[in-house]
């Protein structure tokens, strides 16, 4: 199957990590804007980082219209709607947002990382909880105490058990997915490694056809691990076996770092992939700017005979 490109940003063409929810007859899209196309990033990876968060607006989850960035305040404890290109670069990065709703308000689980580091390497990354009851502002609660100070992606649900869990990657723990487990969503207790194996990021979880599923990007297509329970998981398939791999976007790419959709009996994967390249983890990212760039897609999941499948739209 190879999706259908469905939305680029207008301002730097790096749309990645992206969450969708549904509020009404209107559509958000939040994602991380990389810095593909800026002409002067920086060296090495800065162009990966000092990224804002994105957001898009849609009627019908296919046709998106860019809508602006999540701007931080002169204090930096809020961050609100502002439609345009961004404005002056900050000496932050803002990467892979998870959006939940909690029954009460949304809130939002943000990594967040100091300055525009130009190498992947020795830089500490925390996960940042915002709370919002409008979706375009946000008022900054302050970072999830988690295992250590390299946790990136945090994908958030509400398991069989009653309890919040937070899963995330781990870099500290050679990019495995760790988890933690709230009865509030104020108090955090790490309980350790949730999927270990072959290093992964993005880990997205939800429900589906009687069975708790979780799937994470390896850079090479999309694992999926299965659970009974949201505790324990297995891999669907064995070591090898991935979905979204080459061939699943026009062009050599990947299915990269998505979230799910659960709307209208319908569960979506959005996510994104490189149209121009396949992605190699242990390059420097200095190509040119067409390599960098980005595009989200969407896939339909469906559970069939007890295995997660990703079926035509």
């Amino acid at each position: 199957m190879t999706a259908t490109e469905l939305y680029r940003d207008p301002v730097y063409d790096g749309a990645t990590d992206p969450v969708v929810r549904v509020v009404g007859d209107r559509w958000w899209m939040f994602y991380t804007q990389r810095r593909a196309s800026h002409p002067a990033p920086g060296p090495g990876v800065a162009w990966v980082h000092g990224s804002r968060i994105g957001i898009a607006h849609s009627d019908d989850g296919r046709a998106w219209r860019y809508a602006g960035t999540l701007e931080p305040d002169a204090v930096g404890d809020r961050l609100a709607l502002r439609a345009g290109a961004p404005p002056a670069e900050v000496e932050r990065t803002y990467w892979a947002p998870e959006v939940i709703h909690d029954g009460d308000r949304w809130r939002m689980y943000v990594t967040e990382i100091d300055g525009i580091p130009t190498r992947w390497e020795g830089h500490a990354r925390e996960i940042v909880e915002y709370v919002s009851d409008d979706l375009a502002r946000w008022q900054r609660r302050g970072a999830v105490p988690l295992a250590s100070d390299r946790v990136i992606d945090a994908a958030v649900a509400r398991t069989p058990d009653g309890r919040w869990r937070l899963w995330c990657k781990d870099e500290a723990a050679d990019s495995v997915t760790r988890v933690a487990v709230s009865d509030d969503l104020s108090t955090w207790q790490v309980e350790g490694t949730a999927v270990g194996g072959r290093p992964h990021e993005g880990p997205t979880v939800f429900a589906l056809g009687g069975s708790w599923w979780m799937i994470v990007d390896e850079w090479r297509g999309m694992a999926v691990h299965r659970s009974p329970d949201a505790v324990t998981w297995e891999r669907q398939g064995g070591p090898d076996a991935v979905v979204l791999a080459a061939g699943a976007v026009p062009g050599p790419g990947f299915g990269h770092h998505g979230a799910v959709l659960q709307h209208d009996g319908d569960t979506w994967l959005y996510f994104f992939g490189h149209p121009a390249r396949a992605y190699d983890p242990s390059s420097s990212h200095t190509a040119d700017a067409d390599e960098r760039r980005c595009a989200v897609y969407r896939a339909r999941l469906q559970v069939t005979d007890g295995l997660l499948h990703v079926a035509p739209e």
